[in-house]
């Protein structure tokens, strides 16, 4: 969530609540009452009159309407709320999605057709092929196996291949260091460990047995705990689902079985994918463990910075995978959206929620989207595409365009004056408010100097970069979008009044969010959309001009990207030196700049709809030059 969106929804709120309106007529429109839930009958709701109108018209932002204007809309009105009811008593799952489809792109020219019930064929080669080079090319495999706590995924999985280590070896060893930390970190809320150490026995006498499946057989990970899987509960981090399970794994938990990965773990989340925050604490992050990990991916990328996971799989709605990402020093990517079938795993926003993985290097993300891409005939909105994965030099053609304002010299800061008789009071805050802002700029200007760095960088590797922008649309007003349907997808949750169960009950928290959303016009939603599309349209066709885009991880792109459903691939940009700026007293979760002393920064890459395999490559490229990834916290 972007700060100036939550500023946005939080001026939102005030409007027109100081009235009797939102005790006496609002909430009745938007929540049951105890008494009504349990009796199984909608809520009596009084009339809807005139006076009412003028009030919601101000929320709506139409009118103002004549008396006749008002006396015609009345009984239309009160018929279209009493429609609410027989909806509402459906008691829809989370998982049943909206009927229409979204799709960013052109037609689809390959998509599984609904009534399949297979996987698809194997996509493309193997990434990395197994074949014992006698050691020479095959880092040494030290005496005590927590050394290998942070090799890459494709590293462990050549030893594995070989037969040099065990899966069981390696699935305990994690397992050890993830009770260990845990209570530092706080990142698992369910540990697999039977189905794990059943799953590493199988694995290694599969590849005993010749039987090897590829650079995942074997490897440990961590699923975060949106993902159903069967036996184990399903939390979503909130309170109120604590014990929620499901019968049958999510789609991505079952490719990662069929690969022969071993699930560990199910990772924390912030409550229903808002941050670090869930129902058992705060997620921490291993640089700075007095500060949260960001998130909602919190506990997947901790756990993978913190040597404790090989790998894991991440969401992102509007930056869950981005934000944690950067913070924690990981690998983290955001894949097309429709590129990865979410079925299974809990739904925020259905035209914008996205699966993906958070690893230690990008040639590791690759090879974990190479297993789990692809239609399932069930997530409607799952494209079939041929990734392409290309050979090792072919970034060195791409066209590579950098967003030239956000890496230009930024404007003077203004801060605020004092006002004619100011009051000691409005003094002491004018200054807080001064002094936050100072902190902050110091903070940004600071970072930029990686970010002018990762420029020269990609100059020496022969890159010739073209200034680009994004397209000027309002990207902040169409990602309502995601709170409306956030609130459908949680109607029950608000009109049961179950939202009281939820950790975080501020302003910018989902409670206070999805009552909002209730009163956002659905002329408006397909307005939104249609603006959406005009900034598909235009961010397609500046990808006709490049292939990749570099940009700083923070800024409108995470906002319009995520609107358009491109990739993203998320990758560690050194470290602050012990001259940054020491974090703030309260880490408010907004800010991904304030980790201070010692702490990782992050540079994002771009690219075109499905073009994930470029991406991947480019990033690759840029990690073997830089070797940033090899970074990682000391924990003791």
């Amino acid at each position: 969530m972007s700060l100036d969106r939550r500023r946005f929804l939080a001026a939102c709120s005030s409007v027109g609540f100081a009235s009797p309106l939102l005790p006496g007529i609002l909430y009745t429109l938007s929540a049951q009452s105890a008494g009504a839930e349990e009796a199984g009958k909608p809520a009596e709701w009084p009339k809807i009159t005139e006076s009412m109108l003028d009030q919601a018209a101000i929320l709506a932002g139409v009118g103002p309407f004549s008396e006749d204007q008002k006396k015609m809309m009345l009984d239309g009105l009160n018929g279209q709320r009493d429609a609410y009811a027989p909806i509402r008593a459906l008691k829809m799952a989370n998982s049943v999605a909206p009927a229409y489809v979204f799709h960013p792109q052109k037609p689809i020219e390959k998509v599984c057709d609904p009534s399949c019930e297979k996987m698809p064929p194997a996509k493309g080669e193997v990434l990395i092929d197994v074949v014992d080079d006698g050691g020479n090319g095959h880092r040494k495999i030290p005496e005590r196996i927590e050394d290998m706590a942070f090799w890459p995924v494709l590293e462990l999985g050549k030893a594995l291949g070989f037969g040099k280590v065990k899966s069981v070896d390696l699935t305990k060893m994690y397992l050890a260091r993830l009770k260990r930390y845990d209570s530092k970190l706080h990142f698992v809320i369910t540990l697999t460990e039977e189905r794990a150490l059943a799953q590493a026995k199988k694995a290694d006498e599969e590849i005993a047995a010749g039987h090897y499946r590829g650079p995942l057989h074997g490897i440990p990970w961590g699923a975060k705990d949106l993902l159903a899987v069967k036996g184990y509960p399903t939390t979503w981090g909130a309170g109120g689902y604590e014990h929620q399970s499901f019968d049958e794994d999510a789609t991505v938990v079952q490719r990662l079985d069929a690969a022969g990965a071993v699930l560990v773990a199910k990772f924390s989340l912030g409550a229903l994918a808002m941050g670090d925050k869930w129902f058992g604490g705060r997620t921490r992050n291993p640089w700075n463990p007095r500060l949260g990990s960001s998130g909602s991916s919190a506990g997947s990328a901790s756990a993978v910075a913190a040597g404790c996971v090989a790998f894991a799989i991440g969401s992102e709605t509007l930056g869950s995978i981005s934000s944690p990402s950067t913070r924690c020093g990981v690998t983290g990517l955001r894949p097309s959206f429709g590129l990865v079938p979410r079925t299974g795993a809990m739904a925020l926003s259905w035209t914008m929620d996205k699966l993906g993985p958070i690893a230690r290097s990008a040639e590791d993300c690759a090879t974990i989207l190479n297993a789990i891409h692809g239609p399932d005939g069930k997530d409607t909105a799952a494209a079939a595409v041929d990734l392409g994965w290309l050979g090792a030099d072919e970034w060195k053609k791409f066209r590579v365009g950098y967003l030239k304002g956000e890496f230009d010299p930024l404007p003077p800061l203004k801060l605020a004056e004092a006002a004619p008789n100011e009051s000691a009071e409005e003094k002491k805050k004018r200054e807080e408010r001064n002094a936050a802002l100072k902190d902050g700029r110091t903070r940004r200007d600071y970072d930029r100097r990686f970010e002018q760095a990762a420029l020269e960088q990609l100059g020496k590797m022969g890159v010739k970069l073209v200034p680009v922008e994004l397209p000027k649309l309002p990207y902040d007003a169409i990602s309502n979008l995601l709170t409306a349907e956030g609130a459908a997808a949680f109607d029950d949750l608000t009109t049961s009044g179950r939202d009281r169960l939820l950790t975080e009950q501020g302003v910018e928290d989902w409670p206070n969010l999805f009552r909002i959303a209730r009163f956002y016009p659905a002329v408006e939603y397909i307005q939104a959309n249609r603006a959406r599309t005009l900034a598909i349209q235009q961010i397609s066709a500046l990808f006709e001009q490049v292939d990749i885009i570099i940009t700083p991880s923070t800024g409108m792109q995470l906002i319009a990207t995520n609107l358009t459903g491109n990739p993203a691939l998320i990758v560690p940009n050194g470290l602050r030196g012990a001259d940054a700026l020491p974090p703030p007293e309260i880490d408010d979760g907004d800010h991904d700049d304030i980790g201070g002393p010692g702490t990782p920064v992050s540079l994002t890459f771009l690219a075109g709809l499905y073009q994930d395999a470029k991406l991947a490559a480019f990033a690759s490229a840029y990690q073997q030059a830089t070797s940033f990834h090899k970074l990682h916290p000391k924990l003791d």
